[in-house]
């Protein structure tokens, strides 16, 4: 069996640049970081038969998310800019790239990833008494695309192949 280990599927967030350019840094200090696939289903049960079928129609992807606030990591200051300034629509999509750590891309170097945009939904802070916390959910805003990435010699960021 080739157990895989939870830290070797990373996740990257697109923290906007001064130039409306992404710059992908690692998801660090979150305590939960936990996708829900969300499918949508048909179900029915025919006269003639004597059980239910039922079908996947769809996804409605959802990373729900909890980090112990670290007022260095910019990550963490662009979900509390989102949270604190109450921002909306646009203003609150952010794109999170899943890269497999243990994959190895068709060209040399580079890593299998999963790239989508997100809506960021807060939902509480300050929970706890030791660290001033942050949780809330991803949601989906697109479909999923599977690209290759270069991960930083430091594995702190990405670049997209």
């Amino acid at each position: 069996m080739a157990f895989v280990a939870r830290c070797e599927k990373v996740a990257f967030y697109g923290v906007p640049g001064a130039s409306s350019e992404m710059t992908y840094k690692r998801m660090k200090n979150f305590s939960s970081l936990s996708m829900s696939k969300n499918p949508s289903e048909y179900s029915r049960k025919y006269v003639d038969e004597a059980f239910e079928q039922t079908d996947v129609t769809g996804y409605s992807p959802s990373i729900s998310y909890t980090f112990d606030l670290d007022s260095e990591n910019d990550v963490h200051k662009d979900i509390v800019s989102i949270t604190d300034g109450e921002k909306i629509g646009s203003d609150a999509i952010r794109t999170i790239i899943v890269v497999d750590m243990t994959s190895t891309g068709a060209t040399d170097g580079k890593k299998v990833a999963y790239k989508r945009d997100f809506a960021v939904i807060p939902d509480s802070e300050g929970d706890g008494t030791d660290a001033y916390t942050y949780s809330g959910t991803f949601k989906t805003k697109g479909v999923s695309t599977k690209i290759e990435v270069t991960v930083a010699e430091d594995g702190q960021s990405i670049t997209l192949a």
